[in-house]
């Protein structure tokens, strides 16, 4: 059994199949979980933590998959959510996002920015998520932190960094810096659950001035810098007419590569930039969830198991509302698994065990937080997840890696603990009342498509039948 220091041991998580996600990969059947405050005391025996902490609370996990709590290294918190599913799906490329998302975020208000981090971030919760990093496609960080602390989770925050011509929220790189470094002071690093991160939209919608600028404000922070490449082939055909490389050759030219960037998607890369990419430590999100939602060419053109098989640095994503569709990141991680092994015809290269590693540990070392998150380990923070394994997709149990993948996703999810708090029991969020959410959600929704102008397409006719 593992133990760590002497602090009171206030919660026990008792007679669970405890998934430590520790270096061994222990699997502890009848397991426990030690916690004292916000950090994981032991891990061990039920039997030895119930005789060795009499007085804690107890939470029985009987019959139920313990693991860490889940990483979604890529997510959008506004804009899309209070639009979920209106946003047609028979788009061509680029108009979702154009003639969709862009015209909801600037009317998006404050209070709009806060109910849809609430939403999403409840959302990841019940799914098992314990930690999101947000897109940087927000106007009020302030409220979206708001958001995220009020249901409970863990994750980072930032604002929009764009100084492209004739978009919403752009300015000048002077300014869209000053913007960041305003998060950055707002939200430090260690002073709560959500922290500031740098984020730029990406894409070919940022000047070098800004890319610049934006990493040396990262790196002189200590601080996480993420941005959007290459979800499509338009990024390196716009790179090469302008600048005359590729994306991630124009990066390393920069000096922006590094442990400190993590890019979503990383789709449409070639050998050279894959190249860059692994030597700099680079990380990616990646999001097959949305990719095959939109038809960007995963299929095609995704290196992700090339990556992730040279030592780079993989997380996993849901992305919006209207493209993983989903914040359940066991979907996602089912996802990645399938495409890993059908597109290489490789059914012995990549499998469920190495998928949710990309969830947990493996996750959490790409944002930059292993040494915090993302498996059991005494001195680590108190994230975790019991799933239910009384249902029939749990009948009889087997391997719990592929269970939890293949034969299971967010429904499953009993319980969630962040930072030592119950955050979800028994299926329900404890610090927000979903039915209330599930109404100013959808008031929100009318005034918002109002404001932007769109009326939602309906493929086949809508009859109201009262």
């Amino acid at each position: 059994m593992a133990s760590f220091g002497q602090a009171s041991t206030n919660l026990l998580i008792t007679e669970g199949d405890v998934v430590t996600m520790n270096p061994l990969r222990d699997v502890l059947t009848g397991g426990a979980v030690a916690i004292a405050g916000n950090t994981i005391a032991a891990v061990g025996s039920t039997s030895q933590l119930r005789r060795e902490h009499p007085q804690a609370e107890v939470v029985r996990a009987t019959g139920c998959v313990v693991t860490p709590g889940l990483i979604n290294a890529h997510q959008h918190l506004t804009g899309d959510p209070l639009a979920r599913s209106c946003i047609p799906d028979l788009l061509p490329p680029g108009e979702s996002i154009f003639s969709w998302s862009v015209p909801l975020h600037s009317v998006h208000s404050p209070d709009d920015d806060e109910l849809s981090a609430t939403l999403v971030a409840a959302e990841c919760a019940v799914n098992g998520v314990t930690t999101l990093i947000e897109a940087g496609t927000v106007a009020h960080p302030e409220r979206v932190a708001a958001g995220m602390t009020r249901v409970g989770v863990r994750g980072t925050v930032g604002t929009w960094g764009w100084d492209a011509p004739g978009v919403p929220f752009a300015a000048t790189a002077e300014e869209v810096l000053d913007r960041q470094h305003e998060v950055l002071k707002a939200f430090p690093s260690g002073c709560g659950l959500v922290e500031g991160w740098v984020t730029l939209v990406g894409h070919d919608l940022c000047s070098d001035e800004l890319m610049t600028g934006a990493s040396d404000l990262a790196r002189n922070g200590g601080v996480g810098m993420t941005m959007h490449i290459s979800p499509t082939s338009s990024d390196p055909e716009r790179y090469l007419e302008r600048c005359g490389a590729r994306p991630l050759a124009h990066f390393d030219r920069l000096g922006i590569l590094g442990r400190h960037l993590l890019l979503g998607h990383a789709v449409w890369l070639d050998d050279e930039e894959v190249d860059l990419m692994l030597a700099s430590e680079t990380a990616v999100a990646y999001c097959p969830g949305a990719y095959l939602r939109l038809g960007q060419g995963v299929t095609v053109a995704g290196r992700h198991l090339e990556m992730i098989k040279r030592g780079g640095r993989v997380a996993l994503g849901c992305d919006a509302s209207n493209a993983g569709d989903s914040a359940d990141i066991l979907r996602v991680a089912a996802l990645a698994c399938g495409l890993a092994r059908d597109m290489h015809v490789d059914p012995v290269g990549f499998g469920a065990h190495e998928a949710f590693e990309l969830a947990t540990i493996v996750g959490a070392e790409t944002v930059g937080k292993a040494s915090e998150i993302g498996s059991l380990e005494p001195g680590k923070r108190a994230d975790l997840v019991i799933h239910d394994a009384s249902s029939l997709g749990w009948i009889p149990r087997g391997d719990p890696a592929l269970q939890l993948v293949w034969g299971s996703d967010g429904r499953h999810v009993r319980d969630v603990f962040v930072d030592g708090k119950a955050v979800v029991r028994n299926r329900r969020c404890v610090n927000v009342d979903v039915d209330s959410l599930r109404t100013q959600a959808q008031e929100a929704q009318v005034g918002l498509l109002r404001r932007a102008g769109i009326s939602v397409p309906h493929r086949w006719p809508v009859v109201p039948a009262h």
